[in-house]
Order: C-alpha cells, then structure tokens, then sequence
C-alpha cells in the first residue's frame, strides 16, 4: 500500500534521513522507534509533506507522492496526527471532527467515530481546549479518521496520556484498522503501547533504519537498546 524508496531529507546542509526505504501493507500497523533526535518526526513529515524530500520516493496505492502538497497526499488517502495533537482549542469537539472531512464529504460525525470514543460523543458540544490531554488525542485522532484514510500516520500518539489511556487507545486502533481497513504508521517510544498495536518493528538511528522486524520474531532486549540514552 505504501511504499518508501530510498528517501533523503534535509535541513539545509545537514542529512537527517539518509537512503531510507520501507513498506507498509493493507491494515499492517508499523511502529518506527528510537531515541528523540534520531529522525522519526522528520520522516513522518516528510511522508505527509510538510517536509521536501531531497531524493526517494513515496507511493501509496502505486501513486506518485513525491512532490505533492500535504492537502493533495490528505485527498489520496493518508491522515496525519502531529505530535502535541493540534486541535482546534475554540471550536467544539463536533467541529474539530468535522472539520477534518473535507475530502470524505461527510457533514455528520459518523457512528463509528463516537462508538469508539465514546467520551467525545458525550463532550461533542465542549469546547475542545477543555479536554484533557487523553480525550484531545482522540478528537486529533477522530478528525484524521473522518477523512477516510488509507494510512493513518501518528507521531508520538502517547506523550502526555496516562498509562491506562494509552493501553485503551492502542486497543481501540487495533479495532478501527480492522473495520476500516486502514494502515498505521507510528512513531513511538514507548514499547508497551508499540506492541499492542504494531505488527511491525522499524528502528531508526541517526536517519536510518537499522532494525527490521516482525512482532512474533521480536528481539525486545534488541529494541530496547536502541531506546536507552
């Protein structure tokens, strides 16, 4: 589905993603880790396009990426949630959602959405800058979903969220992925919520992916080390 060939990223004179190339098949949930400042937040930007690759390509669905603006690559089928979640603090919890449907045509939060977040359904009207930080991750979550994606990109989904968020968010993307049949692409540091979610384990290390592996051959100790300072 998606398909990442050899990509460089940037900034100025500075390398930060170096020969980069992975794949991501229909409903597979790939998590890439590593520590802070090794390229994950690059990487998922440069995907969505808010970042100019330098060289590579990006595909989904065997159409060209490379190149198009982030709205464009929004209207062929990929989501973004950025890290700090980036909602929409005046509006309501039902505006912040449907403001995301532009490309989908959707003009009701559909069923979904509110049974697999229930919260958001019962704070639809609230104002979205008075939700705490679990229930704003689901409105930026809900928001990408109603756009009817193909790849759900989230980057850094748990800063911030308690333990016991974090366990019931992982499990409900597992759900949402199945039913509605979308990829996930996340960028992570902590391995508990990784492996609930991801069927694939991508590390990447000063710009490059150095660890590639499926979760039922998963070397933990191996993964961990590439986490620890």
């Amino acid at each position: 589905m998606l398909e990442v060939a050899h990509l460089n990223v940037a900034y100025r004179e500075s390398q930060v993603i170096h020969d980069v190339s992975l794949a991501v098949g229909e409903r597979e949930a790939v998590a890439i880790m590593g520590r802070n400042g090794m390229g994950k937040t690059t990487l998922l930007k440069t995907l969505i396009g808010l970042l100019p690759a330098q060289s590579g390509q990006i595909l989904l669905g065997g159409v060209e990426l490379t190149g198009m603006p982030s709205y464009r690559r929004v209207r062929q089928g990929l989501a973004f949630v950025p890290q700090g979640r980036m909602v929409f603090p005046l509006l309501s919890v039902e505006q912040n959602i449907l403001s995301g449907a532009e490309h989908s045509g959707h003009r009701r939060v559909p069923d979904y959405i509110y049974r697999s977040f229930p919260v958001l359904q019962d704070m639809r009207l609230r104002r979205a800058g008075n939700l705490s930080g679990g229930q704003q991750q689901m409105l930026a979550i809900a928001r990408a979903l109603i756009s009817e994606c193909k790849v759900l990109i989230l980057d850094e989904p748990t800063e911030g969220l308690q333990p016991s968020i974090i366990k019931e968010l992982a499990q409900t993307l597992n759900v949402l992925r199945q039913e509605r049949g979308f990829a996930i692409v996340v960028s992570e540091q902590v391995l508990s919520f990784a492996l609930t979610l991801a069927d694939r384990f991508l590390v990447i290390d000063r710009g490059r992916i150095v660890h590639d592996e499926a979760r039922a051959s998963l070397d933990l100790e191996k993964v961990r080390s590439f986490l620890t300072v």
